[in-house]
């Protein structure tokens, strides 16, 4: 292996689980990263690798916490009609009810989920682990609230620089660090193929990984929420397309149309993410016997 290779892990809550499948897919091929940068979800998985560089354990892991009351009780917010199959009136009123307490707290906070439940979660999965613990290089990108500046991570406290990667506005509370306030560093690099290519070292190549939404092609926004949820959408998909020219092997592991906070099918998504990278698998080998 010439220089090795940087992979860059983008966001994309529960659709991200397609990153466990990329780095199954490498580690059957004996590819193992020089470094990895993550943002969001991609942070996260990205740090659980690099403690523990072997995927059965951290798919084992990560499959395990999402069965636990720790993730139920993190108070994700979802449109109550990608979860209602009941359409009779209790049905209907409980998606109701559903629907006003998260409304009304959009209203009344500055985010609607527990602002503890982040950074308490993200401990018990890297278990209170930092930097130091690393057996793979970690860079973790997230947002410098309110200025907008992107900020990449590779030493302090390593449970607050992933909550942090993670903190969605209006979903978490801004993460503070070393006196400073961070949020979601997918709003800036949902796609971190540049970051990749600046933390780099000579010779290596970058792989990157996205697994960002994508406008569903016939559907038409009927309220103001979900118009501002198709812009950001296309928001994300054009800054996705610019950051993925830094990218040396671009792996789009597309899992279809799923709101960022479904991880209801985590198998499903996973084996997604595997083929993606499996037909990009030839590819990276090529370039790293240059």
């Amino acid at each position: 292996m010439a220089g090795g290779f940087v992979l860059a892990l983008g966001g994309g809550g529960g659709r991200g689980l397609a990153h466990l499948g990329v780095l199954e897919a490498l580690e059957e091929h004996d590819l193992r990263p020089s470094a990895i940068i993550g943002t969001s979800i991609g942070a996260l998985f990205g740090t659980l690798y690099a403690l523990t560089p072997d995927i059965e354990r951290v798919r084992t892991r990560v499959k395990n916490f999402l069965q636990s009351e720790s993730f139920s009780h993190m108070g994700l917010p979802y449109k109550a009609e990608a979860f209602t199959s009941d359409h009779t009136w209790l049905g209907k009123l409980t998606a109701a009810a559903r629907e006003s307490v998260l409304y009304t707290r959009a209203a009344t906070h500055t985010a609607i989920a527990d602002k503890d439940a982040l950074r308490e979660n993200v401990a018990i999965l890297c278990e209170r682990k930092g930097f130091a613990d690393l057996q793979i290089p970690v860079f973790v990108t997230a947002v410098h609230f309110p200025t907008g500046e992107v900020e990449i991570f590779s030493k302090g406290d390593l449970i607050r620089a992933v909550s942090a990667s993670m903190a969605i506005p209006g979903v978490f509370e801004p993460v503070e660090i070393d006196g400073e306030l961070f949020v979601d560093g997918g709003l800036a690099c949902d796609l971190p193929a540049k970051e990749a290519k600046m933390v780099a070292k000579s010779g290596q190549i970058v792989v990157a990984i996205d697994v960002g939404a994508r406008p569903r092609p016939h559907y038409q926004p009927k309220t103001v929420i979900a118009m501002l949820d198709w812009t950001n959408q296309i928001k994300s998909l054009y800054l996705r397309q610019y950051m993925g020219k830094y990218a040396d092997v671009l792996i789009q592991a597309v899992p279809g149309f799923r709101q960022w906070s479904d991880f209801s099918h985590p198998d499903k998504e996973i084996e997604r993410g595997h083929q993606a990278a499996l037909e990009h698998i030839p590819t990276i080998m090529d370039l790293l016997s240059v």
